[in-house]
Formats: C-alpha cells, structure tokens, sequence
C-alpha cells in the first residue's frame, strides 16, 4: 500500500512538472523585433504596404513595432530612437524626404542596429548607415512611362506633344527619380514639350487643386498629363471632366502605381497607361531583416519584378490587385 501511494506521489509530481513546463515551450520566442516607421496613410498604395508589412511579419515569426509617422520626418525620427531604446533587432522605414537622417542612424549604427530603407533612399555620403533598400527602380518607372508616350504619339501622328507634370513630394525619391526617368527619355524627342511641373505631393486632394490650376492656366493645350501616382490621377480626373474634357481621350494619362482604382478606370479608358509599383515589399522585407539578424551578408538594393498597364493591351486577364 506504501508502494501505491509513492507511486501515485510521483505521477502526481510528475504531472505537476509536465503541466508547468508546457507554457513555457509554447510560448515561442519571436525570431525577430523588427521596428518598422511607416512614412503616413496617404494613400491605398500605402495603406497596402502596411497591410501586406503586417500579414508578412505574422507569417514569418517575426515581432512587429510598427508607428505611423502621418507624414511627418520629426515623427519618424522619434521612432527610430524608440526602436534604439527599445533594443530591437532590425530597424525598417520608409522616408518621407532623403534629408536629415544621418544623425538617427549613426545612432542606430553606434547602437549596432541594421538599418533597412523600404520604398524609398536617403541622400547620405555615408553609406555604411544603411544596410540596404527594397523597393521600386523608380527612375525605370519614369522611363517606362515615356516610353508608352512617345509610342502613344506616334501611333496619333501627334507633330507636337504638350505635357503637364504633376509630381509627388518634393524631394522624395519617387518624385526625384521618376522625374529624371521621364526626362531623360523624351528629351531627344523634339515632339516632346514639358510646360509645367507643379507638386501634387502624392495626395488626391492636391492632384485635384494642381489639376485645376493647370487646366485655368492652359486648358486646350494639355495633350498629356503625367502624374506621379494614381491618388493624384483619381484627384484629377473629376477636374478635366468638370472642364469639359474626356480623360483618356482629349488628354492622354499616364499614372504610376498600379492600384486596384486606377486599373479600373485605365479599364473605362479613362486613363491611358499605368506603370506598376507594387507595394507588396513584406516578403522581402521579413527575409531581409532575418538575414541580417543571423549576420549574413543581403544585397544593398533589392528590386522588385514589375508591370506597364495600358490601352495596347488586352486588359481583362489583370488580376485583383490588393491595394
């Protein structure tokens, strides 16, 4: 009977030690802290670069601290020296501006933190400060987006082509390289003529007031609007149409981004081309920042694989976009 009760003791502990070992090996540790600031919420491209950010990290393992800087560089700059106190693994951010970063991230680096750059550079003469960049080849996008103009004109026999520019943030890198992209590629083209480049800064409401102003100023003699991304687009297409023109038709568009509105309405035929830039970068992201938690050499600039949308194109395979 003393066996029995020694026996039962023992299972009983036994059990005891099994039940309160089993949290703690649930409870798996993150394979990474990665902070990741997130330059605003301006637009559905945007808003789909955090979602896909925020899915990516969940499937990964990977523990997320993720602040919304509303378009602000003061806001972001906060947040990199809370992700410093907070001892993360990997820092993550997607610029407002290439300025006035170097102090941040030489703290970052003192600190022993790999810096990732998402979307979009920095201008820095240190380029230790950065371990490397995921995003678009916004100068190709640029280039792209000519090239579908200069095929376009030809195809109208147009002599000579008129083009509004509206562009995004001043001295992002989007607006910067998209810019210079475009430039470069039509300024053998005698056809070609820029006669304004205003700044829609990459929202809805101010590619309407830009498309406004440009219509006020030249009306007739826009043949071609180029705006940097498709909030900008959407914002002015209801202005050219309130002017009395057919988008699409009177005025050639031409967008980039690619999101699920403005396909769309290049569908309706209302714009006439789309350069994607996909904001589908989580992936990359996750793989990126593992590798650098594990020491292992990335590549400093990592592209993503993407697509023109236009009117020479049969357009009803696109698949939904996301975003």
């Amino acid at each position: 009977m003393r066996k029995v009760k020694q026996i039962c003791m023992l299972l009983a502990l036994f059990t005891l030690i099994a039940g309160c070992a089993r949290p703690s090996e649930q409870a798996e540790e993150p394979k990474l802290l990665l902070g990741f600031s997130q330059l605003g919420s301006e637009s559905a491209w945007r808003i789909g670069n955090t979602r896909d950010i925020e899915q990516k990290a969940e499937e990964y393992g990977v523990s997320l601290m993720l602040e919304n800087a509303n378009q602000k560089q003061e806001n972001q700059i906060a947040a990199i020296r809370r992700f410093i106190a907070y001892k993360v693994d990997v820092i993550a951010f997607s610029p407002i501006v290439e300025e006035g970063w170097d102090n941040v991230l030489m703290e970052a680096k003192n600190a022993g933190i790999p810096v990732i750059l998402v979307d979009r550079d920095i201008s820095t003469e240190n380029e230790e400060l950065t371990a490397c960049l995921i995003g678009a080849d916004f100068y190709s996008e640029g280039v792209q987006a000519a090239r579908y103009l200069i095929r376009k004109a030809d195809s109208l026999n147009m002599d000579q082509v008129n083009i509004v520019e509206i562009t995004g943030t001043e001295d992002s890198t989007p607006m910067r390289q998209r810019q210079a992209g475009f430039m470069d590629t039509i300024k053998n083209d005698d056809r070609m003529k820029v006669m304004e480049s205003v700044n829609g800064d990459f929202l809805k409401s101010r590619g309407a007031e830009c498309m406004r102003y440009l219509l006020e100023k030249y009306g007739d003699d826009i043949d071609v609007i180029f705006s940097h991304n498709d909030e900008m687009t959407l914002g002015a297409i209801p202005e050219i149409e309130d002017a009395g023109y057919t988008p699409g038709k009177d005025v050639i568009i031409i967008s980039i981004d690619g999101g699920q509105e403005a396909i769309d309405v290049l569908k309706e035929g209302r714009i006439n081309c789309v350069v994607e830039c996909t904001p589908m970068l989580g992936s990359k992201l996750m793989e990126t920042a593992l590798k650098l938690k594990n020491g292992q050499e990335v590549e400093k600039l990592i592209h993503p694989e993407e697509k023109v949308f236009s009117d020479e194109q049969d357009l009803s395979g696109i698949e939904p976009r996301g975003y």
